[in-house]
């Protein structure tokens, strides 16, 4: 019976072998692959609290009614400053 299943086994040739690591290899990577992508879309766009607002960069508009608001620049900068901003 042994002597069967040798025989049997001696039929894979080397093609054959090389076939079923690669495919081996290309499974495992899709999966390594699959999982990293949804660990950083699960975790992408959370600020440093973890609260998963994504955090974005004011515009210059915005930092400047910033700096109006807290008292930083008086009226006639501010008014300045926006129309440079403007124009």
């Amino acid at each position: 019976m042994s002597g069967n299943m040798l025989a049997y086994m001696g039929n894979y040739n080397w093609g054959y072998m090389l076939l079923c690591g690669l495919m081996m290899v290309l499974f495992w990577g899709a999966i390594i692959a699959l999982v990293v992508f949804l660990v950083r879309g699960l975790t992408r766009g959370r600020g440093e609290i973890g609260d998963g607002v994504s955090q974005r960069r004011p515009t210059a508009f915005e930092l400047l009614q910033e700096r109006y608001a807290r008292g930083e620049i008086d009226q006639q900068e501010y008014e300045q400053h926006k129309h440079d901003l403007v124009h």
